[in-house]
């Protein structure tokens, strides 16, 4: 029955993509190479932003954007469009430590490396006072190689959040490796696997000083903070490896599109069940891991929160960004835009993501399916390997007047999308 499913869902998935590139779409070859629904445009506003990671933009359109490693000395990057054309050129670059997470909120630019978070203090226009003065409010973050990057997001109440991601694929007495039993309790929940809240003009804070605000979640790159409801967001990145460790349960295909990339609506206290259970979309169902006594059918316990929204397998959502402008359509206004990085764990179904997908929200919950917004960066239309696509989305921004920006950390170029509704 699991393997019917699996069949429908690959048919049904493959059915969707080809819809979301047929004649409604605009011609591939413009719009920088990407396909969007009739109406919008987009041009490649910049190229070459070292390994452009997450992205901020302030009221007056300043765009600052965090790299993963420091080029030439240099990791944060401050564009502008000067020439009012749509296209940003680099003004500064400063801090010489690689990250991903770069946020705005009460006149202060915060980043964040593997390890620590900082701030600058911006001036009215909305510049860099000093760059040489930054805040360091969090430190000594855990950073063990494995889902390392701290992904970072603001309240409107003086609260920071952090992303400290799990470093193992399922918390087994061997990580990765075939059969290996997952620990129990999984001893990596104490200072990783969740979302940490730390005070966002408090220095040098430490865990003890901060609060796990939830747990059981492998690993989050995108996370944005709702407007409308008020809190927070995330996207998961499903744990890897079913098949090639748990063959006795899972075929090669049910390991490419297993298990979910799973919205969740985060509250103090929440709990999402990694590494104990997983989401399978296919059945719409928590099931119980296998590390833990699963065999992909015995479903997991109820204390563990239901997502809001799924998607395939092995996707990478890198980010995630509530809309809240007037420049798009109705049907954009609240929204969440999710741009998916593309991971390694479909073979030997083709790779996936390389795209920004839309989810439509209607009272602070989706409504209906999530379907492809802008696709093509990849370059090609079978993506057989990570290192054979063109481009790799992974930051997303609201531009001033509403436009949409993505990041691409594979040539680091910066992408704007506008709606002109011709």
């Amino acid at each position: 029955m699991i393997k019917r499913c699996i069949f429908l869902f690959i048919v049904t998935t493959v059915s969707f993509f080809v819809r979301a590139n047929d004649n409604t779409y605009n011609d591939s070859t413009i719009n920088a190479g990407l396909k969007l629904p009739k109406g919008f445009v987009a041009i490649k506003a910049a190229n070459s932003i070292g390994q452009a990671r997450h992205i901020a933009i302030t009221s007056n359109g300043i765009v600052y954007v965090k790299s993963a490693k420091a080029i030439n000395g240099k990791a944060t990057y401050v564009l502008k469009d000067v020439d009012g054309n749509g296209n940003l050129s680099i003004v500064s670059s400063f801090d010489n430590k690689g990250g991903t997470g770069v946020a705005i909120k009460g006149g202060y630019l915060y980043t964040s490396t593997n390890n620590d978070i900082y701030r600058y203090k911006l001036n009215k226009n909305n510049e860099i006072v000093d760059t040489n003065a930054a805040e360091k409010i969090v430190e000594g973050l855990i950073n063990r190689g494995e889902h390392n990057t701290k992904s970072i997001v603001l309240d409107n109440v003086g609260n920071i959040y952090v992303n400290i991601g799990a470093y193992s694929n399922s918390c087994q007495e061997k990580d990765r490796v075939r059969g290996s039993k997952g620990m129990s309790p999984c001893p990596i929940l104490d200072s990783a696997g969740g979302i940490w809240m730390f005070k966002a003009d408090k220095l040098h804070q430490t865990y003890k000083d901060g609060i796990r605000y939830a747990t059981g979640l492998r690993n989050i790159v995108g996370l944005d903070w709702n407007q409308q409801t008020n809190s927070l967001f995330v996207m998961q990145h499903g744990r890897d490896q079913l098949f090639q460790n748990w063959p006795q349960y899972f075929d090669s295909v049910q390991g490419a599109e297993l298990p979910a990339e799973c919205m969740y609506e985060l509250h103090k206290g929440s709990n999402c069940g990694w590494p104990y259970i997983y989401y399978n979309h296919l059945i719409h169902k928590k099931i119980v891991a296998p590390e833990y006594g699963g065999d992909g059918k015995i479903e997991g316990g109820k204390e563990y929160q239901e997502p809001l929204m799924v998607f395939p397998g092995h996707l990478a959502p890198n980010a995630l960004l509530f809309y809240t402008g007037n420049q798009f359509p109705d049907k954009y206004k609240n929204g969440a835009f999710i741009a998916f990085h593309g991971s390694w764990n479909r073979a030997p179904l083709p790779q996936a993501g390389y795209m920004v997908a839309f989810v439509p929200f209607k009272n602070g919950k989706p409504l209906g399916e999530w379907e492809v917004f802008a696709d093509g960066f990849s370059g090609k239309e079978v993506v057989t390997s990570t290192r054979g696509a063109a481009h790799r989305p992974c930051g997303l921004a609201q531009g001033p007047d509403g436009s949409l920006y993505v990041t691409d950390d594979s040539k680091g170029t910066i992408y704007k999308i506008s709606f002109t509704g011709n």
